[in-house]
C-alpha cells in the first residue's frame, strides 16, 4: 500500500489582506465622491411656453462682453435695461452664446437675471 503520509488539519485562509483591500476601497471611493445635490439652471426650450410678444429681448454672450439686441451693454446695466422692454417678469428673454463664449459667464448670466427676477429664459443656438 503506498503511504502518503500522515494527513494535515486543513488552514483556514487569510482573510486579513482583502479586507484591507476593502476598506482602502471604501476609503478611496468616499473621498473621491460628490455628497450634495448638483444644481439645475431652469430653461424654455424655444417655441415652448406661448408666443414670443413685445419688443426684442435678445441677449448676447460672446468672449468680448454682452450684447442687447445688438448694442453693448455692461453686466450690471443688464437688468434694468431689459426691465424697459418687458410687460411682465414672465415675457421670454433668448439668451444665444456666441462662438467662444464661456460656459460659466452664461450660468452666472443666468442667475443674475434669475435673482432680478426674470423667471422665463430660452437658450437658442
Amino acid at each position: 500500500m503506498i503511504s502518503f503520509g500522515a494527513d494535515r488539519p486543513r488552514r483556514r485562509p487569510n482573510l486579513t489582506p482583502m479586507i484591507d483591500v476593502v476598506f482602502l476601497l471604501l476609503v478611496f471611493f468616499m473621498l473621491a465622491s460628490r455628497f450634495g445635490v448638483d444644481r439645475a439652471v431652469p430653461l424654455s426650450l424655444p417655441g415652448s411656453g406661448g408666443s414670443y410678444s413685445g419688443p426684442p429681448r435678445l441677449v448676447e454672450l460672446s468672449a468680448e462682453g454682452l450684447r442687447l439686441n445688438g448694442r453693448a451693454i455692461a453686466p450690471e446695466d443688464l437688468a434694468a435695461a431689459l426691465t424697459a422692454l418687458m410687460d411682465s417678469p414672465t415675457d421670454a428673454i433668448v439668451l444665444r452664446p456666441q462662438d467662444g463664449a464661456d460656459l460659466q459667464a452664461l450660468v452666472v448670466l443666468m442667475e443674475t437675471l434669475g435673482a432680478a427676477g426674470f423667471s422665463r429664459l430660452v437658450l437658442v443656438e
